[in-house]
């Protein structure tokens, strides 16, 4: 089936970090890696859809340059990648994107947002969420088991109680966020979910009927990205646990549930989320 004849979801992916180096060369930047990933879960789906994918840089330490909300008021889904940079952070291209992300919530209600780690902190962070470095310094890497909620069941459309992904990160949420700690983001009636934990990280992702769904694990890794971003990590200090890192670099070629992830938020993407909407009704 040629893929310009399917129904397509456009993507605007805003890209806040570059790959490294290796993996720039083998697959490209996160927006081309995560349209490969989305593509793939598109010609999965029943019946198939087509993924259109565009990317916007935002890093200005590294060149790039957040987009005013009138260049992008267009898009209807939106996903923020993970990223080497704090989401608890004052760089201004974070307050800037802050600063975007409240002015498409209110001003496009019909948009939904993801977030990959870094986009899932900041995401959480612009809710009220507190965000920060995990309190004994133990980074969660490597593949990792993520138990699911009834929501997170629903939502990755699955009867296994927990998912397998790959985890890269020492920052975390420390709890979802709350209409009492939005700042009049989120109404009253808002119900935050969180589709599922680690003991290392309670907060494995949120979901927002029709507005938000979220991920601190990677969906689109596979092992040489898990090695490469774990070496580059070690290599420039944040990652001083070298058992802990060897470890992780162990598990990276073990089966995961990625593609499970890729094709839950596309549906997410798609308007298909009412087997999680049925769900969070009930509790």
């Amino acid at each position: 089936m040629v893929v310009r004849d399917l129904p397509k979801v456009r993507l605007l992916i805003l890209e806040t970090d570059e790959t490294e180096l290796e993996t720039q060369q083998d697959k490209g930047h996160y927006g081309q890696v995560l349209h490969h990933h989305f593509s793939k879960a598109g010609l999965n789906h029943d019946p198939p859809l087509g993924v259109e994918t565009d990317r916007r840089f935002v890093v200005a330490e590294k060149g790039g340059k957040v987009p005013a909300y009138d260049e992008i008021k267009e898009y209807h889904a939106i996903l923020m990648t993970g990223s080497c940079f704090d989401a608890h952070g004052d760089n201004p291209w974070i307050l800037d994107l802050m600063n975007l992300l409240r002015e498409i919530w209110l001003r496009n209600p019909e948009c939904k947002l993801s977030g990959v780690c870094f986009g899932h902190q900041l995401l959480c962070r612009l809710f009220g969420s507190i965000v920060e470095p995990e309190p004994t310094g133990k980074w969660e890497l490597g593949h990792s088991k993520i138990d699911l909620t009834g929501v997170g069941k629903r939502l990755f459309d699955t009867e296994t109680p927990y998912v397998y992904m790959h985890q890269m990160h020492l920052d975390h949420v420390v709890a979802p966020p709350t209409p009492e700690s939005s700042g009049g983001l989120l109404s009253k009636d808002t119900k935050v979910h969180v589709w599922g934990s680690s003991p290392h990280t309670q907060v494995q992702g949120i979901f927002i009927e029709d507005r938000v769904f979220t991920t601190q694990a990677h969906l689109a890794f596979d092992e040489d990205m898990v090695h490469r971003e774990i070496q580059m990590r070690v290599d420039g200090g944040s990652i001083k646990d070298l058992e802990h890192a060897d470890r992780a670099k162990d598990t990276a070629h073990l089966e995961h549930d990625g593609d499970i992830a890729a094709a839950a938020i596309l549906r997410f993407f798609h308007g298909e989320d009412s087997k999680a909407v049925e769900e969070s009704k009930k509790q």
